[in-house]
């Protein structure tokens, strides 16, 4: 039987008109699985996660240092979804929003926006972890973010590189964040570079998002 995964949206992508949006790039990036999207951005309220092997919460335009009360309510159904049992992967706002709702900061890049295929490197818990299990020590990863997390709470910190200490991060056995794009390709992340006018960035392709969200999957 498919796992049912509930995809919530803050937002959309910005290349939704050339390549669609995130619920196309995590189909095919999740493989065979079920996804029900909701556009908490637009207004849409999650249904109970109850039925729901998992719950994921995609990237955003929007920025977690300018909350609102739909992510203040947000936060709080995916700290709530995981108290009850079920898996939840926060990736990019959503790893952010995770975060601050676990104690963390967010702030700006202080070196500006991370931007195209970079590395990343598995801490000694993120080694150990069920979500990089197979992985090497380094590997690479589609990247676009302006905001990251600051360590903070009682987050275990998985992977980091030198621009974001906090790529990827556990809370107990159920909470998962990561920084970076799992669900992106080299076309998607070349779009970004083009329309950011950033010809230094690069975009290759790379398998490890793809196993990750597979991964997790699995743990669902």
């Amino acid at each position: 039987m498919k796992k049912r995964v509930l995809l919530l949206k803050p937002g959309v992508t910005s290349s939704k008109a050339v390549l669609g949006d995130y619920e196309s790039w995590f189909l095919r990036a999740c493989g065979d699985v079920t996804l029900q999207p909701v556009e908490l951005h637009a207004g849409e309220r999650p249904p109970s996660n109850d039925g729901f092997d998992g719950v994921i919460m995609t990237g955003s335009p929007l920025s977690v240092t300018a909350p609102t009360e739909w992510m203040h309510r947000s936060a709080d159904f995916m700290a709530n979804a995981s108290e009850q049992g079920t898996p939840v992967l926060g990736v990019c706002f959503g790893h952010q929003l995770l975060a601050w709702r676990f104690g963390a900061r967010v702030e700006k890049c202080a070196g500006g926006r991370e931007l195209g295929t970079v590395f990343v490197k598995l801490t000694e818990e993120g080694k150990r972890s069920p979500l990089f299990a197979g992985f090497p020590e380094r590997f690479d990863v589609q990247a676009t973010h302006e905001d990251l997390v600051v360590a903070g709470g009682d987050l275990q910190v998985l992977a980091f590189n030198e621009v974001c200490g906090v790529q990827a991060f556990s809370r107990g056995p159920r909470v998962f964040g990561v920084q970076f794009h799992p669900e992106m390709d080299a076309a998607s992340i070349r779009y970004c570079i083009t329309t950011a006018a950033c010809g230094k960035a690069e975009a290759r392709e790379t398998p490890w998002g793809t196993r990750l969200l597979r991964q997790f999957i699995e743990l669902c």
